[in-house]
C-alpha cells in the first residue's frame, strides 16, 4: 500500500515538474520568431511519422537524416531564445539584492521628469532598468558611475555635447550603475520608418533579457518602452510612469 502511495505521488510530481518546465518554456517563445520555427520542427516530425506508416521510403531516408541531427539544429536556430531561457529560469539565485519600494519609485519619477523634458526639446536617450536577469556584460562596455538616478543628472548625461550621451544609461534599482553603454543591435526587429539606431539596440537586449528599456526618439520626440520585445508608445510622456512601475514590481 505504501509503495503504490508513493509510485503514485512520485508520478504525479513527475508530470507536474515536467508540465511546469514546458508551461515557462512556452511563455518565454510567445511572440518570438521560435513559435513559428517549433511549429514547422512538429510539422517534420509528423511527416517523418507518416512516411514510416505508409512506407514512402525516400522520404523516410530524408526525413531520418534530418532528425538524427536535430538536437545541433535546435541549439543553432533557437541560441539567443535558450540564452534567455537558461538566465530567466537562473534569475532570482544570483542576483538577489533588494531595493526599497519608495527608493524606487523616486527614482522612476526622476527618470519620468527627465524624459518629459527629453521629449520637449527633441533629445534622443536610451535608459535601461535591470531586473531579474543581470546585464554585467552591457555595464562593462560603459562608463561607471554608481551614482543616485536625479533627473538633473540624466539631463547632463543626455546633453548633445556630453561625451556620454550616446549610449545607453544602466539604472539598477533607484541607481545609476552606468552611462554610455553599448547594446547588441536586433538583427530581425520588425521594420518601421521611426525606427533608429536607439529602438534596434533596444530590441537587441530585450531579445537576450527580462530589461526594461526606455527609449526617447530624437527624430520624433516620443518615448517608448521595449520590454519582452514588445514596444509600447506613450504620449503624452508622463503617461509612462504607471507603466514604468508595474514593471519594476511597484504597485501602485
Amino acid at each position: 500500500m505504501h509503495t503504490l502511495i508513493y509510485s503514485i505521488l512520485k508520478n504525479a510530481a513527475d508530470i507536474l515538474i515536467v508540465s511546469y518546465l514546458i508551461y515557462r518554456l512556452l511563455l518565454m517563445l510567445k511572440g518570438s520568431k521560435a513559435v513559428q520555427i517549433l511549429l514547422g520542427i512538429f510539422i517534420i516530425f509528423g511527416a517523418y511519422i507518416l512516411s514510416n506508416v505508409f512506407d514512402l521510403t525516400a522520404l523516410h531516408w530524408l526525413l531520418n537524416n534530418f532528425i538524427s541531427s536535430i538536437v545541433l539544429i535546435i541549439i543553432i536556430v533557437f541560441q539567443q531564445d535558450l540564452k534567455r531561457a537558461l538566465a530567466y529560469m537562473g534569475k532570482g539565485y544570483f542576483n538577489k539584492g533588494s531595493t526599497q519600494a519608495g527608493a524606487v519609485r523616486t527614482c522612476v519619477e526622476q527618470v519620468t521628469d527627465a524624459v518629459v523634458e527629453l521629449t520637449r526639446t527633441k533629445t534622443g536617450a536610451l535608459i535601461v532598468f535591470e531586473r531579474n536577469i543581470g546585464i554585467r556584460e552591457t555595464i562593462d562596455t560603459g562608463r561607471i558611475l554608481d551614482a543616485i538616478a536625479t533627473k538633473e543628472l540624466l539631463l547632463t548625461i543626455f546633453n548633445t555635447h556630453a561625451p556620454l550621451h550616446d549610449g545607453a544609461v544602466v539604472i539598477k534599482g533607484k541607481r545609476i550603475v552606468a552611462a554610455g553603454c553599448m547594446l547588441p543591435l536586433s538583427q530581425d526587429m520588425k521594420y518601421h520608418p521611426t525606427y533608429g539606431t536607439r529602438h534596434k539596440a533596444a530590441f537587441g537586449l530585450s531579445s537576450e533579457t527580462d530589461a526594461v528599456i526606455v527609449i526617447v526618439s530624437e527624430e520624433t520626440g516620443k518615448v517608448s518602452i521595449v520590454v519582452d520585445n514588445t514596444i509600447t508608445v506613450f504620449d503624452p510622456p508622463e503617461t509612462m510612469q504607471p507603466e514604468l512601475l508595474k514593471l519594476l514590481g511597484i504597485t501602485l
